[in-house]
């Protein structure tokens, strides 16, 4: 997972770097090209789509049914899943204020409020940070690991493949933020910014179906 985690920072940066060069220095994404870019990165959110999909799909095949050698239940007997209502509500909440907050200032942004378009990505990624590090808590604190048997694995499958599409959305949202202080995004040219937001919007829903399968009827 950290591994991952480096290739996609250390790819994300180029890729972003070359982005940001040809459409702000370059001024070589026309509208064609940036048509082009849009459904291209809306194919990659539904490729992320089928992605979690799989893995609700292996999380409840097990949760539904479990097998004779988990006795019958899941969790497992002996297991002490996570208090939903605790830690995880947390989240829930700061994560549905995250989308709230991006969505104000993809609004104001549109409307020409640059200082309100700013504040609401600052508190977007204030909000993120907050999620994630209240993640790394849970994970400490869990009485059960990864290698505690299919609900373990399932588990920190699901959530820690959902914490590293967080920081990717924090990542793009954060280079937007960047981008919007330093006058490179205006009301009509936020292409970038718009793509970054869409897929926060994405991993606010797959949070939601994480909470409720997961934490809350998985418990």
């Amino acid at each position: 997972m950290f591994m991952a985690l480096i290739y996609t920072i250390v790819s994300m940066y180029f890729w972003l770097k070359d982005v940001i060069t040809e459409s702000t220095y370059k001024g070589e994404h026309t509208s064609v090209v940036q048509r082009g870019i849009f459904f291209g990165f809306l194919l990659f959110v539904i490729s992320e789509v089928f992605f979690f999909l799989a893995i609700f799909w292996g999380y409840l095949h097990n949760a539904i049914a479990p097998i004779f050698e988990l006795g019958g239940l899941y969790p497992a007997f002996g297991i002490d899943s996570i208090d939903p209502f605790e830690l995880p509500l947390v989240n829930t909440i700061i994560l549905l204020t995250s989308g709230a907050t991006v969505t104000f200032s993809h609004h104001f942004l549109i409307k020409g409020g640059r200082k309100e378009g700013l504040s609401g990505a600052l508190l977007t990624v204030i909000a993120a940070l907050v999620f994630t590090g209240l993640q790394s808590i849970e994970y400490i604190v869990s009485t059960f690991t990864i290698s505690d048997g299919i609900y373990g694995s399932s588990f920190f499958f699901s959530t820690g493949f959902h914490g590293l599409h967080v920081i990717i959305g924090t990542i793009f949202i954060g280079v937007g933020l960047i981008r919007l202080f330093n006058y490179q995004l205006t009301d009509s040219r936020h292409l970038g910014y718009e793509c970054g937001i869409l897929y926060w919007h994405f991993v606010d829903i797959v949070w939601i179906f994480l909470y409720i399968s997961v934490y809350y009827w998985g418990s």
